[in-house]
């Protein structure tokens, strides 16, 4: 099976009562009662219908009750996002510097100690603090009292109180998992060599030995032509995934090979450890992939093109910075939230990274997201978000994830080689503004990447990589005209794409022709 977003989360969406708990049993949806919270399904069956009838969930809109449930069936983790009373604006770049944001901030917090305190007089507020959180205007907090949500939902100083570690119909192996473990594996474990790739049919042989996917031949986006006259150099990409292997010598010792010269690579990480009632119960992480899935948006977006017969990433003189920011690619965990948001405030605060590229996503809306992802949009980032991956027959069930929905992203879905078909398990809708062929149709093969180690490629779809491949594309791009602005390069990529005059309302502006997009002749 290929690494896909979403797949095995997708796939739970169908199977009812996959929760262990007695009190998550199918029951009929009770009048809810103030003291009772609601059970795992009957939450996930309303996120579900209001996802099918809107598209999107939004927690603001749901009832203080049903927050507070979903918090019970969490890890009592709560977001929430304050602001001066009165204040109808954006937050500021700066609110963690201005006093007037600063005050409310410590006013919310002194509501929600208040409150806390009325069923646990023990509290203190180093008790009820999540995660630290020192950029945006929003504060980490653990909450058990439906009381706090109320007082909270009442106070003109809150933005948003969101659960941040719930998601609807999550993988059912998560039930199995130790009570310090909140997080499933979706998208994970595949990321191993393909077995009997051929020659001249599946991946080109280049000078120097690499191999070049089947996906970067001209007739699909012109890269192979590109390269000609851009290779991506001196342009920073930024992948906000599971990681990168350190088995992988060509995101790391080899990243500099044959035609590949000069760049830098980065493997960071910003999830946090495991924390229960906010207390640390697991290691500190590391960069490692312990998953795969970003290694092998890594090695589309920019592997070198070198001399090691190893597979060659779009941008091959592009630099890299690797962030691990999730466990796996479907973010229903707390600290998966916490650890996405800082990394798209690491990547604003980052004057040498243009690009942004992520391949995962979630089912609702995270306020706090928003805000790092408008934090680091505000600082000029080009962000590309998946459009979203499941298998084909659940595909239909929700359009376009959170946060590529959003307008501060670019959402990328991909298409099979006809040019006018949606892959097997990716997601289309009006909110897709580029597609990427990614997918063979005549024996599904997806596109040529580094497996976890050794030159020997693996392969990767869904809109997964053509998120990565489509970063790559806007690394040429941008090389050949570094002095120009987010907003430029974005109209030369549509000027060259094949929906140019007719904005399609599922594949977007379609098929970068980045051959005709750094300059070259039109294919």
């Amino acid at each position: 099976m290929r690494t896909s977003t979403l797949s095995v989360a997708l796939l739970a969406l169908l199977l009812a009562g996959c929760q262990s708990q007695v009190d998550e049993q199918q029951a009929p949806l009770p009048t809810p009662d103030p003291s009772t919270a609601l059970n795992s399904q009957q939450l996930d069956a309303h996120i579900m219908s209001t996802l099918r009838e809107t598209g999107q969930f939004d927690w603001n809109k749901a009832s203080a009750h049903f927050v507070w449930s979903a918090l019970t069936r969490s890890d009592y983790v709560l977001s929430v996002g304050y602001q001066p009373a009165g204040n109808r604006s954006l937050a500021p770049a700066d609110a963690a510097n201005n006093p007037a944001w600063q005050e409310a901030r410590a006013q919310v917090l002194d509501l929600i100690l208040a409150e806390e305190r009325k069923a646990h007089p023990e509290l203190t507020l180093t008790d009820i603090i999540a995660y630290d959180e020192n950029v945006l205007p929003a504060v980490d907090v653990i909450v058990r009292e439906l009381g706090t949500i109320k007082a909270l939902r009442a106070s003109r100083l809150v933005r948003y109180a969101e659960p941040m570690g719930y998601e609807p119909n999550r993988p059912a192996e998560v039930a199995s998992k130790s009570a310090s473990s909140q997080g499933s594996s979706s998208g994970c474990g595949n990321n191993i060599p393909t077995p009997g790739l051929v020659p001249d049919e599946d991946f080109t042989v280049l000078p120097g030995g690499s191999k070049s996917s089947w996906s970067q031949a001209d007739q699909y986006h012109g890269i192979r032509t590109a390269w000609s006259q851009s290779t991506g150099q001196g342009i920073k990409v930024l992948i906000i995934d599971t990681g990168c292997s350190d088995s992988q010598e060509n995101i790391g010792t080899a990243f500099n090979q044959g035609f590949s010269s000069g760049r830098t690579v980065e493997r960071l990480v910003t999830l946090p450890r495991y924390t229960f009632l906010g207390i640390p119960t697991g290691p500190v992480e590391t960069p490692n992939d312990g998953c795969g899935h970003g290694t092998s948006m890594a090695g589309a977006c920019a592997a070198p093109r070198g001399t090691d017969g190893a597979s060659v990433g779009v941008a091959y003189n592009a630099n890299l910075v690797v962030v691990r920011a999730a466990e796996d690619v479907f973010l229903d965990g707390s600290r998966e939230v916490k650890g996405v948001s800082d990394a798209y405030v690491l990547a604003g605060n980052r004057p040498d990274v243009r690009i942004i590229s992520m391949s995962m996503g979630r089912l609702t809306s995270s306020g706090q997201m928003t805000d790092a992802i408008r934090y680091a949009y505000n600082r000029g980032k080009l962000l590309y978000c998946a459009a979203g991956t499941s298998f084909e027959w659940s595909s239909g069930l929700v359009g376009v994830i959170y946060p590529a929905s959003l307008p501060e992203a670019v959402a990328v879905t991909g298409v099979k080689d006809n040019l006018t078909t949606r892959c097997d398990d990716c997601h289309v809708g009006a909110d897709v503004e580029f597609s990427v062929v990614m997918q063979r149709s005549s024996n599904a093969l997806s596109t040529l990447t580094l497996a976890m180690s050794g030159d020997e490629p693996s392969t990767v779809g869904g809109s997964s990589v053509a998120t990565s491949y489509m970063a790559g594309m806007t690394a040429l791009v941008w090389s050949r005209y570094p002095t120009e602005t987010r907003a430029q390069i974005m109209s030369r990529l549509v000027a060259a794409s094949s929906n140019r005059n007719a904005r399609s309302s599922s594949f977007g502006w379609g098929r970068v022709n980045v051959a005709a997009a750094v300059g070259g002749p039109a294919l």
